[in-house]
C-alpha cells in the first residue's frame, strides 16, 4: 500500500457491491463510456456487394474471437463460466440477425456500421420491454457482440484494454463478459464498475479470474479522472479516491490478516470436518473439470458431491461417446478412490447449450426444456451417459444424481431407464456397482414440497440452492434490476430446506447442499443446525466451511436455525449468523461482507 494521494484531493469513499475478494491500491485506468460514432455513408450499386462481404468477414472474424476467448476462458477457470459465451455465439448463428442486416444493405445502400447500429438497436428495444428477466438480461450480450462486430468493421481495437501498458484498476461504467474475460491479471489489479450485481457475468468472471472488483457505483465514472489513485476492497464493496496514509496502513493490515487467516486454515487439510461436540459433517466438493480434481485434494475436500457432465457436451460439434464419458467418470472415480464421486446427469438448456444437439428456441429457457425433462425426451442420449455411469461404478464409489426434478413421475421414468441400462450391461455381462446410489436435486419449490413421495425413490437429496432460491423467489439472479431481491436466507427458502432435510430423514435417506449457499460461511453453523449431512462447496471453499463446522457445537446450530426460521426477514438471519460467528470464529468476519 505505497500509493500516495494527489496533494489537495480529499479522501472520498465510494460505497457499491463487493463481488470479488482482495485488497489493492493502483492508479487509475478509466474507460469512455462514450459510444464510437461512425458515419453513415450511401452505397452505389456496384459497392453493395463488396459491403455484403465486407459485413460477413467481420461476422467470420467476431466469431472466431469469441470461440478463442472461450476456449481460454475453459483453460483457464473451467467450462462452466466459459458458458456465458454460448449466448453470444447464438447472436452471431442467428440467420434473422444476419440475413436482416445483409437484406438493409441491399435495400438501403447503407454501409454495414449503420445497418448493424440499427438491426442492434431495434433486437435491443424489443428484448427490453418483454416481461421474461432472463431475455431482458440479454440485451447486454447483444451489444456485446454488436461492438466487437463494428470494431472489426472499422478495424478499430477489439478490446478497450488494449492500451493498457502498466498495472491499474480498471474502472468503466461497465464490462461486457467478453472484456472481462479478455482481462490481464499481469496487469489489471482489479475493477470497479458503475453498474453490476453480484450475479452479473461480470461478477462472475471476476471471482473466476480472481480479480478484486467492486460494481454498482452508481457514477464512480464520473468522480474518478485516468491517473487518480483508488483503494479497492472487493469483499467490503468499498472504493476510496485518493487514500489517505491511515486508510492505506488500516487496509494494508486488513489485507495481511485476511492472507494470514487463509494461510492459518491450511493446516485443516487432513482433519475431519467434525463439529465441536463431535458430530461428522461430510465435506466434498463441486467441479466440471478433471484437471479440478487437484484443488479438491489440495484444499481437503473428501470427495466430489456434484461432477457437472455438462462440459463433456459443450464446445464441440458432436456428443461424446460412451467409452469417452467411461475414461472420464472412471478418472474422477480412481483418483477420489476411496470417496464418492456424485455425477449429475447432464443439465443441458437454460443457458448451456451443446452444438450437436437441436435445442428449441424459447421464451424463458430457465423455465423450459432443459436437464431432466431433456434427457427424458432424448432417451438414447439419457441411455448412453447411463451406461457409461454404471460401467465406470465397477472403479470406484459412484454416485448420479438427477437435476430439475419437479415432480416423481420424472424420477420413477429416470429410474426405469437406469433399470434398462444395468439388464443390459448385465447382459452382456459388464461390471458395474449393483448398488449404485441414485439421488436427486431438490431445486424447484415444487419438487421441496414433495420430498417426502420423492424420497420412497431415491438414496439421497442435495438442495441446489442457485436455483431453488430463484424459484421461490421469482428472482432472477443475473439480472442487474433484481438481484438484490435474491436471497438465500429467506424465510421461505429456509422453510424449504428445513421441509426437505426433514422429510429426507424421515425416510432414512441423507441430503446434502452442491448450492452456492454452501459456500458461505455465515450460513454454515445455520444449515447444521436445520440437519444437513452433506456440503459440497467450490475448492478453495473447503478450508473456511470446515473451520466453521469444526468451531460450531450442534445445540448451538440447532438454537440458531431455530431463530432463524422464526424470523420475519432475511437481514434478521443474517444478522442471526453473524452474531454466532463473531462468537464462535470472529476470524471468518473478515473474509465475508
Amino acid at each position: 500500500m505505497k500509493k500516495q494521494r494527489k496533494k489537495g484531493h480529499p479522501e472520498l469513499v465510494l460505497r457499491g457491491v463487493g463481488v470479488s475478494p482482495g485488497v489493492v491500491c493502483g492508479l487509475v485506468y478509466l474507460i469512455s463510456s462514450e459510444e464510437t460514432t461512425y458515419a453513415e455513408k450511401t452505397l452505389s450499386e456496384a459497392e453493395v456487394p463488396l459491403e455484403i462481404r465486407r459485413f460477413e468477414s467481420a461476422v467470420i472474424e467476431t466469431r472466431r474471437q469469441i470461440n478463442a476467448i472461450q476456449k481460454n476462458v475453459q483453460r483457464a477457470i473451467g467450462q462452466y463460466d466459459a458458458n456465458i459465451f454460448d449466448v453470444h455465439k447464438m447472436v452471431l448463428d442467428d440467420g434473422a440477425f444476419v440475413e436482416e442486416a445483409i437484406r438493409k444493405i441491399r435495400a438501403d445502400r447503407c454501409n454495414a456500421e449503420t445497418v448493424v447500429r440499427g438491426v442492434v438497436a431495434r433486437y435491443a428495444e424489443a428484448l427490453s420491454i418483454v416481461e421474461d428477466d432472463y431475455l431482458r438480461e440479454r440485451v447486454a450480450d447483444v451489444k456485446d457482440v454488436a461492438r466487437r462486430v463494428l470494431r472489426n468493421l472499422s478495424g478499430e481495437k477489439t478490446h478497450v484494454l488494449d492500451g493498457l501498458r502498466d498495472r491499474s484498476i480498471v474502472v468503466s461504467a461497465d464490462l461486457a463478459p467478453s472484456e472481462t474475460a479478455s482481462l490481464r491479471k499481469e496487469l489489471v489489479m482489479g475493477f470497479a464498475t458503475d453498474l453490476g450485481s453480484t450475479t452479473s457475468h461480470t461478477a462472475i468472471m471476476a471471482r473466476a479470474l480472481g480479480i478484486p472488483a467492486v460494481v454498482g457505483l452508481g457514477n464512480v465514472t464520473a468522480q474518478l479522472q485516468p491517473g487518480d489513485t483508488v483503494l479497492m476492497d472487493g469483499t467490503a464493496g468499498v472504493l476510496i479516491v485518493h487514500p489517505s496514509e491511515k486508510s492505506l496502513r488500516k487496509y494494508g493490515k486488513l489485507a495481511e490478516v485476511r492472507q494470514a487467516i487463509r494461510t492459518g486454515l491450511n493446516h485443516l487439510r487432513d482433519e475431519p470436518a467434525t463439529t465441536r461436540d463431535g458430530h461428522r459433517v461430510t465435506l466434498s466438493a463441486n467441479i466440471e473439470l478433471l484437471d479440478e480434481i487437484a484443488d479438491v485434494r489440495r484444499f481437503g475436500a473428501e470427495g466430489i458431491g456434484l461432477f457437472r457432465s455438462e462440459y463433456l457436451y459443450i464446445a464441440r460439434n458432436d456428443l461424446p461417446t460412451e467409452d469417452e464419458q467411461v475414461v472420464a467418470y472412471r478418472e474422477a472415480a480412481q483418483l477420489l478412490a476411496p470417496a464418492a464421486v456424485i455425477i449429475r446427469t447432464v443439465d443441458l438448456g437454460g443457458d448451456k447449450f451443446a452444438s450437436a444437439v437441436k435445442m428449441p428456441q424459447e421464451i424463458n429457457p430457465f423455465l423450459g426444456f432443459r436437464a431432466i425433462r431433456f434427457c427424458l425426451a432424448q432417451p438414447d442420449i439419457f441411455r448412453t451417459q447411463l451406461r457409461a455411469i454404471l460401467r465406470a461404478s465397477a472403479f470406484g464409489k459412484i454416485r448420479v444424481m438427477y437435476p430439475m426434478v419437479s415432480n416423481v413421475d420424472e424420477v420413477i421414468r429416470a429410474n426405469a431407464l437406469l433399470a434398462e441400462c444395468k439388464e443390459e450391461l448385465t447382459r452382456n455381462r459388464v461390471a458395474f456397482d449393483e448398488q449404485l446410489e441414485v439421488g436427486v436435486m431438490i431445486e424447484i419449490p415444487s419438487a421441496a414440497l414433495t420430498s417426502d413421495v420423492l424420497a420412497r425413490h431415491v438414496k439421497f437429496f442435495s438442495l441446489g440452492t442457485n436455483d431453488l432460491v430463484q424459484y421461490t423467489l421469482a428472482v432472477d439472479r443475473i439480472n442487474d434490476r433484481v438481484a438484490h431481491l435474491y436471497e438465500p436466507a429467506h424465510p421461505a427458502v429456509l422453510k424449504l430446506i428445513k421441509t426437505t432435510i426433514d422429510n429426507g430423514h424421515a425416510a432414512g435417506i441423507w441430503v446434502g447442499i452442491c448450492g452456492q449457499m454452501g459456500s458461505d460461511p455465515l450460513m454454515t453453523p445455520l444449515l447444521l443446525g436445520l440437519g444437513l449431512d452433506e456440503f459440497s462447496v467450490v475448492p478453495s471453499s473447503v478450508p473456511v466451511i470446515k473451520d466453521m463446522i469444526r468451531n460450531v457445537s450442534r445445540a448451538e446450530a440447532r438454537e440458531l436455525a431455530e431463530r432463524a426460521l422464526a424470523a420475519s426477514t432475511a437481514t434478521e438471519v443474517i444478522e442471526l449468523c453473524r452474531v454466532l460467528t463473531a462468537r464462535i470464529a470472529p476470524e471468518i468476519l473478515e473474509l465475508v461482507k
